[in-house]
């Protein structure tokens, strides 16, 4: 390594020459006494060199700690000449990815449901920005853009590694119609990702496992009492988590009558974005005796009737619902991870009945169950989600929830 001494001797030339320092990093002294620390390397197969600044501004040891986290860098699969570029880019012209992706997202945006618009930008946040963010984005290579996907998959996250893959060649292809990029570099290392799994949400399929859970969340000390009841109502109903967590106090309909109802609206539901703002869409969910129970449980835990409360399962600060890793984190602590998801209540509610209506002898209930989970083909009428065969469905669904809490239905 250099000494100050002989940085401080050496005497500009005719012509710029240089004084190594070891591990690429050498001294450049120009003909006119400037003398500048620059690093040599090579990324790509491709020898390129980085400037650290001036001598004495930046002396030999600070020197040679920028070298150490350029080669931190490097071994991290970056250029470290193009990430500093993308820092002074960020300044200059706001072209970093982070930027351009943020403008595509606004633009996007208004066109997406907007729980799905921030889940897109919610996975760029977690996923690319650390990695990606600061780079400008015509600097970007498929190694770079392959090389914060596989991060993803180390986690074992194959499905999230192509969701983000995605979303990064929207956020490209972008970029290059607006002139800000020539390429997209995530379109490129698709077919290098691994496969995604097909793996099922785990499920209990047998009524005692289904009664043993409920009993463990019931029992559990610490879970709050919104919690509980919402993941009760997901059991009764074998609705999604989505609208469970998500229902206002106002969908509850009828709940002193014969027919107590849940009118979830279709911006609530796994529908097209058309379909999603027409209102015939609605989805009508026939309550048992104990999902009515849950439901006034709630209402009043919530205030009363006269309550302003808007969610029938408010979070901590009850301004919004319960999170969507709320229930996920419960079923977890409660011992089920690997057996049993807030979801697997929908695989729960099909396998058993369907096996309950092939003993009986009645095979048109597999229709009315498919039904009853909202499984709907394009094209079919908004009425038959509505109202068709509600006596039927009324009665499985309190067949359901009398398997599910061995109580028989109210009289």
């Amino acid at each position: 390594m250099l000494t100050e001494l002989q940085i401080r001797n050496a005497c500009p030339q005719s012509r710029r020459w240089k004084l190594s320092d070891g591990g690429g990093l050498y001294l450049e002294v120009m003909p006119s006494g400037t003398r500048s620390w620059r690093w040599k390397y090579r990324f790509g197969g491709v020898e390129k060199r980085l400037t650290f600044g001036p001598w004495p501004l930046i002396s030999a040891k600070r020197a040679r700690e920028l070298r150490d986290e350029a080669k931190i860098v490097l071994v991290g699969g970056a250029d470290p000449g193009a990430q500093r570029r993308s820092a002074k880019a960020q300044v200059r012209y706001g072209e970093t990815f982070e930027a351009v992706a943020r403008s595509w997202h606004a633009q996007k945006a208004p066109t997406l449901v907007p729980r799905y618009a921030a889940e897109v930008m919610a996975r760029l946040e977690a996923n690319a920005f650390p990695f990606l963010g600061r780079m400008a984005i015509r600097e970007i290579t498929p190694p770079v853009v392959l090389e914060t996907l596989r991060r993803i998959e180390a986690r074992g996250a194959k499905t999230m590694a192509h969701e983000v893959r995605g979303h990064l060649s929207e956020v490209f292809v972008w970029a290059i119609a607006a002139g800000l990029a020539e390429n997209d570099p995530a379109a490129i290392v698709r077919r290098a990702l691994a496969p995604m799994s097909a793996k099922r949400r785990p499920a209990l399929v047998t009524v005692p496992e289904c009664r043993a859970l409920m009993d463990k969340i019931e029992g559990m000390p610490r879970v709050w009492l919104s919690t509980k009841l919402a993941s009760r109502l997901l059991a009764l109903t074998a609705a999604r988590p989505g609208p469970v967590r998500m229902a206002e106090r106002t969908e509850f309909e009828q709940l002193d009558s014969e027919e107590p109802i849940w009118r979830i609206p279709a911006a609530k539901m796994k529908l097209s974005a058309r379909n999603k703002r027409d209102g015939t869409f609605d989805f009508v969910v026939p309550l048992a005796p104990a999902a009515v129970t849950v439901v006034k449980e709630a209402l009043e835990h919530t205030g009363g009737p006269r309550s302003k409360q808007r969610w029938l399962f408010p979070g901590m600060t009850r301004v919004e619902p319960i999170s969507d890793v709320t229930l996920s984190k419960v079923y977890i602590d409660a011992g089920y991870r690997g057996r049993h998801v807030p979801h697997g209540w929908r695989a729960s509610f099909s396998t058993i009945m369907n096996e309950r209506a092939a003993k009986a002898g009645r095979p048109e209930d597999r229709a009315i169950i498919d039904l009853m989970l909202a499984h709907m083909r394009d094209g079919v009428e908004a009425a038959y989600n509505r109202a068709a065969y509600m006596g039927r469905r009324r009665e499985l669904a309190c067949e359901w929830a009398e398997l599910l809490t061995g109580l028989p239905p109210a009289a």
